[in-house]
C-alpha cells in the first residue's frame, strides 16, 4: 500500500521504504528517529501511522505515555496543513534544530511554544574520539578495553546472514539477563531484516563464544553513523566499552561522528553517555499550543 495524503493515515509497511528514499537520507540535521529502519523498527512501539503532503513533506504520527503527537522529517507543511496537524495532536516532536531556525519565530508568533527537548537530543560523538580514546578524559575507558583485550581472545566480524543468529543468541540472553523486554522486539525484528533496511553492524566473539553486537546506519549525507542497537553479555568485563571503540575503528573514515541516540531523561544512562565527552548534540524541539 503507497503511502495515503492526508488526512489520510496508514500504518507503515517495508513496501513504503522506497517512497521514503531519498528524502530522508538527505536530511543534514541526522535526526535518529528519521530514517526508514528506525520507525519501521518502532512502529508497534509508539504505533506510527504516516501520510503525505504532496510536495512537501511526510507526515509521521504516534502515540506516547498517553498523548499524540507527529513528526514532519523534511519540512514544515503549510500553515493551514500545520494548524489542522496542531488541532488532531497534542504536539509536534522532534523539530529539527533546521526546522526551528527556520520557522520558530513565524511558529511563535502564530500562538504555539517551541522548547528545546532535551531528554530526545541525540548524543554525538567524534569518531576519532571513540576510535583512539586519548588523553586524560579517556583514561578509565581506556583501563577497561585493556582489561577486556588483555583477559579475552576476542573477534570481530561483520554482521552477516552467516552470524545473525550468534547475535540473536546474544540478545535473548540479554533480555534473560534484564528480566525485562526493553526494546528486544525492535532489536530481534532489526537483526532479521538489517538486509532489508540497509543497516549494517558487527558481531563479537569472546573466546569463540558470541558475546556482542551493535547495529545502526549511516544517517546524515553518510557524513554521520547512527548506533540504534548495542547489546553484550554482561558475564566480561569491559566488553561495552571495548565494542564502542572497536565499532568506531571499523568505520569508514569519512564518516566524522557517531551518534548514539538520546538518554530519554534516564540520569544514569545520561551520566554515562556523558563520560565518553560529547562533541555536540543533535537538537530537537517540541511544538505546543499555547494553554
Amino acid at each position: 500500500m503507497p503511502i495515503p495524503t492526508y488526512p489520510e493515515f496508514a500504518d507503515i509497511s517495508l513496501a513504503m521504504r522506497d517512497e521514503f528514499y531519498p528524502s530522508l537520507n538527505l536530511l543534514k540535521d541526522g535526526v535518529s528517529e528519521f530514517s526508514f529502519s528506525n520507525l519501521y523498527l518502532f512502529r508497534r512501539t509508539y504505533g506510527y501511522r504516516v501520510s503525505r503532503i504532496p510536495g512537501k513533506t511526510f507526515i509521521v504520527e504516534g502515540i506516547k505515555n498517553g498523548a499524540s503527537f507527529f513528526y514532519a522529517p523534511c519540512s514544515l507543511p503549510d500553515a493551514g496543513h500545520y494548524d489542522d496537524l496542531m488541532s488532531r495532536h497534542d504536539y509536534q516532536k522532534n523539530l529539527s534544530e533546521t526546522q526551528a531556525e527556520a520557522h520558530r519565530i513565524d511558529l511563535e508568533a502564530r500562538g504555539y511554544t517551541v522548547r528545546e527537548d532535551r531528554d530526545n537530543f541525540d548524543y554525538l560523538y567524534s569518531r576519532t574520539d571513540l576510535a583512539e580514546l586519548s588523553g586524560k578524559a579517556y583514561h578509565k575507558k581506556r583501563n577497561l578495553v585493556n582489561g577486556f583485550i588483555n583477559s579475552y581472545t576476542y573477534e570481530q566480524k561483520p554482521l552477516s546472514t552467516e552470524n545473525v543468529k550468534d547475535a540473536m543468541a546474544v540478545l535473548d540472553e540479554w533480555k534473560d539477563s534484564k528480566g525485562f523486554d526493553g526494546d528486544y522486539a525492535a532489536a530481534s525484528e532489526g537483526l532479521a531484516l538489517y538486509d532489508v533496511l540497509g543497516m549494517r553492524g558487527c558481531v563479537y566473539y569472546v573466546d569463540g563464544t558470541p558475546a556482542g553486537w551493535c547495529l545502526g546506519e549511516p544517517m546524515a549525507k553518510a557524513r554521520m553513523f547512527a548506533v540504534h542497537f548495542e547489546k553484550a553479555s554482561e558475564r566480561y568485563k569491559g566488553i561495552y566499552q571495548f565494542i564502542n571503540q572497536a565499532f568506531a575503528q571499523a568505520l569508514p573514515v569519512y564518516m566524522k561522528s557517531v551518534n548514539r541516540e538520546q538518554d530519554l531523561g534516564d540520569e544514569g544512562l545520561r551520566q554515562a553517555k556523558m563520560t565518553y565527552r560529547p562533541s555536540g548534540f543533535v537538537k530537537k524541539y517540541r511544538v505546543t499550543k499555547e494553554a
